[in-house]
């Protein structure tokens, strides 16, 4: 069986919407990874802003405050169940691979941990391109190496130890964690001036049962094929955790320091 697009799309959408407000809840966790990016993208009053994979539209809410009443921030994402989750907004549920919006319409673009989603990034950075004015600038940030993001990486390494290997390989979410790998996927989508940066994100869980409902509240697809196993072997998952969690114990509990990339570049 090969990898089918389409249905990559379904099941990061669905899982996305079935998750919904605790989606909401589990990203204040990254609000420090928010700032950063707000401030690498030097947002100014009057400009108008896309925020691509918004979510529940964290960034756009950042980036509408300082754009003021004169500029603009649209939420953009291919889960309604997740622009739900930021009313007050201007939300548009679009794949971003095919953006509703005319050429030249932003000076700014976000991606907030959302490239690594798009089964042809490629297409969606052609369309971010596109929509991008001449002199605008895309910022987006994406997981670091796999063994350098523990905060996803514990989990998908108990899924791998307890659950057979998949009918089909899904698009790592870590392809573009070293810097030189972004840096060529940006420059081939025809941007330019790239900067990039790496950034560390510590969070803390109380216990191994707090990680694991904390990445199912941020898994989407993932989360949606979990809940389709039995009620038996989704408990034998979060109990077994606990193993792989061990190298991250603190007093407290447990401390997951990750690598996350925020580049930063413009049309060329």
């Amino acid at each position: 069986m090969s990898f089918d697009p389409a249905q990559f799309k379904r099941l990061e959408r669905a899982g996305y919407n079935r998750i919904g407000p605790r989606y909401l809840a589990a990203a204040g966790s990254r609000r420090d990874l928010a700032d950063t990016l707000i401030a690498a993208a030097r947002l100014a009053a009057g400009q108008r802003i896309l925020d691509l994979a918004s979510g529940p539209g964290l960034l756009a809410r950042a980036a509408g405050d300082l754009a003021g009443a004169a500029g603009l921030a649209i939420a953009c994402d291919i889960s309604e169940g997740q622009l739900a989750c930021c009313p007050g907004l201007v939300r548009v549920a679009a794949d971003g691979e095919s953006l509703p919006f005319a050429d030249g319409s932003f000076e700014r673009v976000l991606c907030g941990l959302g490239l690594m989603f798009f089964p042809g990034e490629q297409a969606a950075l052609c369309e971010i391109r596109r929509v991008l004015r001449a002199d605008g600038r895309l910022v987006l940030s994406v997981w670091g190496r796999a063994e350098e993001v523990p905060l996803v990486g514990t989990a998908l390494s108990c899924m791998r130890r307890l659950l057979p290997p998949p009918r089909v390989e899904r698009p790592s979410i870590f392809r573009f964690g070293d810097a030189d790998v972004l840096a060529r996927c940006l420059a081939a989508a025809g941007f330019g001036d790239i900067g990039i940066q790496v950034v560390r994100l510590s969070t803390d869980f109380k216990d191994a049962g707090a990680y694991w409902q904390g990445f199912l509240d941020l898994a989407g697809g993932a989360a949606e094929s979990l809940s389709r196993l039995p009620a038996a072997q989704q408990q034998a998952l979060a109990a077994a955790v606990v193993e792989d969690l061990a190298p991250h114990a603190v007093e407290t509990g447990y401390r997951l320091t990750s690598s996350i990339l925020i580049a930063s570049a413009g049309p060329v």
